[in-house]
């Protein structure tokens, strides 16, 4: 069954017959069957499509933003993780381990839209100790997909 996730998340356009020619052992029916008993119980919990945003020349800024909070009692970073996670700037949120407990992507019309999220929304939120905001200048690849092509990456020539 993890071959078959595999596949769907490389590309979920595929139809069932294609994923079925795939995955050893499966008919078209049985694919259709899994899928729509992941989607009943949330294992699979939605698609998107992969956009380029060099491509589209959008104008929103991306940002990733470490934050480090103070667990709560009986909740540790839970009950905070997603009251940030509920803002609408916010495109993802994720426990970490390392120098902060989250790492949150957040997207803005602009800098200052960013700026004012974190100094108006997310740092006066009791239990946020700190931030550190890290602005997206270009993207290679995303949840798998590279941007840009498959260029041929040339060696170096190395001399003595």
């Amino acid at each position: 069954m993890s071959d078959l996730l595999d596949l769907l998340r490389r590309n979920a356009k595929q139809s069932p017959a294609a994923l079925a020619a795939q995955v050893d052992g499966m008919t078209e029916e049985e694919v259709k069957a899994q899928v729509a008993a992941w989607e009943a119980d949330g294992t699979i919990s939605g698609y998107q499509a992969m956009v380029d945003p060099a491509h589209v020349g959008g104008d929103l800024v991306t940002a990733f933003i470490e934050v480090k909070l103070t667990p709560e009692r009986g909740g540790g970073f839970d009950r905070l993780a997603r009251r940030i996670a509920r803002f609408e700037q916010v495109k993802s949120c994720y426990l970490a381990s390392g120098g902060y407990d989250l790492l949150v992507l957040v997207e803005g019309a602009d800098l200052l839209a960013v700026a004012a999220f974190v100094a108006e929304k997310l740092s006066t939120i009791e239990g946020v100790v700190s931030t550190a905001t890290h602005f997206r200048l270009k993207s290679y690849k995303e949840n798998g997909f590279l941007f840009g092509g498959e260029d041929e990456v040339a060696r170096l020539p190395v001399s003595p």
